[in-house]
């Protein structure tokens, strides 16, 4: 078995969920798959290991094959031991399990003893709740970095259950592939944005935006000024299946800041207005999807100055073209907001081919900033405001 100081670095975590986060080429799947084989040989006890990604053509595709590989390497793949049939491998008292999170029965199913989930920013929070409160002792994680997600939450503040690798961490990697990095990395320090993320996340396998993001004109600051100005609350209605999103939008020595107030589900109004009234926005304009004239009244009657959003036609690529002609900064304690900044991509055709339409997805607060934009900046100039470009 070829050994990695990749495979040295995981070996060394500890903790019942152990994050490993790095780049392509990293050989962070491979050393995990490693690591349970080897564990596999050396069990004593009947186990039972699920192998969990977003689908089964993607498993096929990665972490099945290098798993087989890896057995072939060692000389110890049985084709007798291997069901095809239900994805399924023995190896002495141990079973391997291989399944997708796109498949409901198999995420409630059986328990298990030890659950790897592969390339997890690819699944739900939800999918790897279902999956972790059915494992009995250890569970790795694997992901590249390309954009934020609830796995951030699962890293102790100790860091012993998290490891950072990239590709100088797989001697093995080929030539031609050091080479095309190192390409990539002299195309990023030449000052471009778009390699400059590149490299970050599939390099050196640090948090980026996820390839075609919306909006990359905004950056993270450590808190919100004393005296930053509020101009106005937005609001994005939600309910069971969609989060109920406020945001608030400042000016701060000549840029806007933006802070997550509220991102909660099953709120009632009266629920929301108590909250609202709380933080102090009883008397801050707040500018509300008008797709909910009789929510806005009943906010109304609670004496906050929610108002109607005048959407007009193609508002939505209107509201973002508003909000990408300005830089702005995102508070980092918006972790939801700055989670859908990440995330907001063009929609695709099933070619691949970007579409002039953003994606139903992560952007319940975008939308109640694009409400304030809308309002207060449409056909407007950002006066005193630094521009984009």
């Amino acid at each position: 078995m070829k050994i990695t100081t990749a495979f040295r670095k995981i070996n060394e975590l500890k903790g019942n969920i152990r994050v490993v986060q790095g780049s392509a080429g990293s050989s962070k799947t491979y050393s995990i798959l490693q690591l349970l084989i080897l564990t596999a040989i050396q069990n004593r006890n009947s186990t039972l290991v699920s192998i969990v990604s977003e689908s089964m053509p993607h498993l096929k595709r990665g972490a099945m094959r290098d798993f087989v590989n890896i057995l072939t390497e060692m000389g110890l793949y049985n084709e007798k031991q291997h069901n095809k049939t239900e994805n399924r491998y023995r190896l002495g008292r141990t079973r391997f399990e291989f399944f997708g999170a796109n498949e409901p029965s198999k995420l409630r199913g059986a328990r298990r003893d030890i659950l790897f989930v592969n390339e997890a920013n690819n699944i739900s929070e939800e999918a790897f709740h279902q999956l972790q409160m059915r494992t009995r002792t250890l569970t790795f994680l694997d992901f590249n970095p390309s954009h934020l997600t609830y796995i951030r939450d699962l890293i102790e503040d100790d860091k012993s259950n998290f490891v950072i690798l990239n590709y100088l961490d797989n001697e093995y990697l080929p030539e031609n592939t050091i080479q095309y990095y190192q390409d990539k990395i002299k195309k990023a320090e030449n000052g471009s944005e778009y390699w400059k993320n590149w490299v970050k996340v599939y390099v050196y396998g640090i948090e980026g935006q996820i390839e075609g993001a919306i909006f990359t004109n905004w950056k993270e600051i450590d808190r919100l000024p004393d005296d930053a100005k509020l101009l106005a609350c937005g609001l994005d209605f939600g309910f069971a299946n969609d989060e109920c999103a406020v945001s608030a939008l400042y000016q701060y020595d000549g840029e806007y800041i933006i802070d997550e107030i509220i991102y909660q589900k099953g709120l009632l109004n009266n629920e929301l207005a108590k909250l609202l009234i709380q933080k102090g926005l009883k008397n801050t304009i707040i500018y509300a999807d008008s797709a909910e004239p009789k929510s806005i009244k009943e906010l109304n009657t609670y004496g906050l100055n929610v108002v109607p959003v005048k959407k007009g036609k193609d508002s939505v690529n209107y509201g973002i073209n508003l909000m990408q002609q300005t830089s702005f900064r995102v508070v980092n304690s918006a972790v939801n907001l700055i989670k859908e900044l990440n995330n907001y991509t063009w929609a695709k055709t099933r070619n691949g081919e970007r579409l002039n339409i953003p994606i139903d997805n992560y952007n319940h607060l975008i939308d109640s900033i694009r409400y304030i934009y809308l309002m207060r900046m449409g056909k407007k100039q950002h006066f005193g405001l630094k521009m984009v470009g």
